[in-house]
């Protein structure tokens, strides 16, 4: 059994901890992208400890779908942290 481990935001990107809560708490587009990584993180989570069963192409969508939402909060990080 390959166990994952959750990727909260906040572990992926520590230097990036206060554009974090600016973004959460000022910008509604990257609160949507927020909550809807850690959801996904979770299902993952949930899917790769076997509490939820899955087929490896819907676990592999949604690793995907994981990788492209962290891509899209990241360069929204990004582009809040340049002067």
């Amino acid at each position: 059994m390959t166990t994952d481990l959750h990727h909260p935001l906040i572990a992926e990107f520590p230097e990036h901890r206060d554009a974090i809560h600016v973004l959460k708490t000022s910008n509604a587009h990257f609160r949507r992208l927020f909550d809807e990584y850690h959801r996904v993180d979770r299902e993952v989570v949930r899917i790769e400890g076997e509490v939820e069963p899955a087929s490896d192409a819907v676990t592999e969508g949604l690793k995907k779908k994981r990788l492209q939402l962290k891509d899209d909060l990241h360069h929204m990080l990004v582009a809040h942290s340049r002067p």
